[in-house]
């Protein structure tokens, strides 16, 4: 595994190359192995990575094996390539690498830019998935979708989740360019499942569709959510798509935006079987199965200790809306690390109303936007300097945050009135977590 590591690492880690070339030769001189089993294909803006794996627990409890490429990881690499649902080996993914090198040298040889980071572990993920072999693939993008390393798959199933301006000195200025790249996944004949999107977003969406044929489904045309109650650990959804309604389904996850993403997860699978009603138990035992670490998780109480990776303005907005209906916190102090390519003044704008104090501090990344910048633009988000402070690492400004919290519950003594919200990039969530759940497990 430490020669994979290495090897990835010296691939551009961080770039995206408008250029399908490499990997198409690649998956090419490897036989084609996404095309060994169907996929479901993932795109969006939010929400790609719960859909993707509310999609596999719902395939799962249809008895089918899966196989779930998601990115990025939170702690481990091989967080990214899951089969039945379960992290690969490690020992096995370096199998994988030295079945695929021979050729990743080839292709390298073949081209002037050698592939990227994000295209072998495609091919990866691809490779391991054959060889399981898996019955389903579920696939999400890295970035866009028209030139992302995923798409030679072909899918049936398309999923495009709620589009927002993110990426853009990639993806475009505006909703409807990048709404355009992300539209590249839907192929000819697929279905295209398409979540809540604004105007503009929505006519891309919908015109791809009609270019290439695909069948369109639609929240709030041909789906919805038609109610949700809070329910421990979670809340209690009702969703409506075309064949059925599935009434008192429990989704242990909080927050409206995920009840949209389970809609669409729904919809997914339901395309993918045929587009037949399910029968609405297996429906309730897939989406009970359903896990989504670092999205409005809680990881520790007194005090309520929570993870989200929201990272852009529309992520902070559905973070603080699930945090004002599921959570009952009187004060909040929030550890925010972000990367330097994200708008910052525009995410801490959307999380304001519900931050009582803003610890800044910066992740463990090269791409880290410095402590001291992100403490500048919170003060001027924030309006006052005593709601800010700063601790450049994670571990510091994570042990400032509980200090803060626990003086407060001294103060009130009401402990589930007081939380402390990590935030702000996945990799400063997946760097917490690791921190806090060894804290308190110690020998995972």
């Amino acid at each position: 595994m430490a020669r994979l590591t290495a090897e990835l690492a010296a691939r551009r880690p961080h770039v995206m190359v408008p250029d399908l070339s490499r990997m198409t030769d690649l998956v090419d001189l490897l036989g084609s192995p996404q095309r060994a089993y169907p996929s479901i294909h993932l795109t969006g803006t939010n929400g790609k990575t719960s859909t993707a794996r509310m999609v596999d627990a719902l395939l799962r409890a249809h008895d089918l094996r899966t196989g779930r490429y998601t990115s990025p990881h939170l702690e481990a690499y091989v967080e990214r390539i899951a089969i039945d649902g379960e992290p690969i080996d490690a020992t096995r993914l370096a199998e994988v690498w030295d079945e695929i090198a021979p050729l990743v040298g080839l292709v390298d040889g073949r081209h002037e830019e050698r592939l990227t980071f994000f295209e072998v572990g495609t091919a990866l993920a691809f490779a391991a998935f054959a060889d399981a072999p898996v019955d389903v693939g579920v696939i999400e993008v890295g970035l866009g979708g028209t030139w992302d390393a995923t798409n030679v798959i072909g899918a049936g199933v398309a999923v495009i989740t709620p589009v927002s301006l993110d990426h853009t000195e990639l993806l475009g200025e505006s909703v409807a360019e990048i709404a355009s790249e992300k539209a590249g996944i839907i192929c000819a004949g697929a279905t295209a499942v398409i979540g809540g999107q604004q105007p503009e977003a929505l006519e891309v969406l919908l015109a791809r569709c009609e270019e290439v044929g695909a069948r369109a489904v639609v929240e709030g045309r041909d789906l919805a959510v038609l109610d949700r109650r809070l329910a421990v650990g979670g809340q209690l959804v009702t969703l409506a798509t075309r064949a059925a309604t599935y009434s008192d389904v429990l989704l242990p996850l909080f927050g409206e935006h995920q009840a949209h993403n389970a809609l669409l997860a729904l919809a997914a699978v339901e395309a993918f079987l045929g587009g037949r009603a399910l029968d609405a138990e297996v429906v309730r035992d897939g989406f009970a199965a359903a896990t989504s670490p670092g999205r409005l998780e809680i990881v520790r109480t007194s005090p309520t200790v929570i993870l989200d990776g929201a990272h852009n303005p529309a992520g902070a907005a559905a973070l603080a809306a699930g945090l004002r209906e599921s959570f009952d916190l009187g004060r909040l102090v929030v550890v925010v690390g972000m990367l330097a390519d994200k708008d910052a003044a525009g995410f801490l704008e959307q999380l304001a109303p519900v931050v009582d104090h803003l610890v800044a501090t910066e992740p463990a990344s090269p791409r880290a936007l410095p402590a001291e910048d992100l403490a500048d633009i919170a003060r001027d988000v924030l309006g006052e300097d005593d709601d800010v402070s700063l601790a450049p690492s994670l571990p510091e400004a994570i042990d400032r945050a509980v200090a803060q919290a626990d003086v407060a519950f001294a103060e009130t003594g009401e402990a589930g009135g007081v939380g402390v919200l990590i935030t702000g990039s996945l990799v400063t969530v997946g760097e917490a977590r690791t921190l806090l759940v060894r804290r308190q497990h110690p020998a995972v």
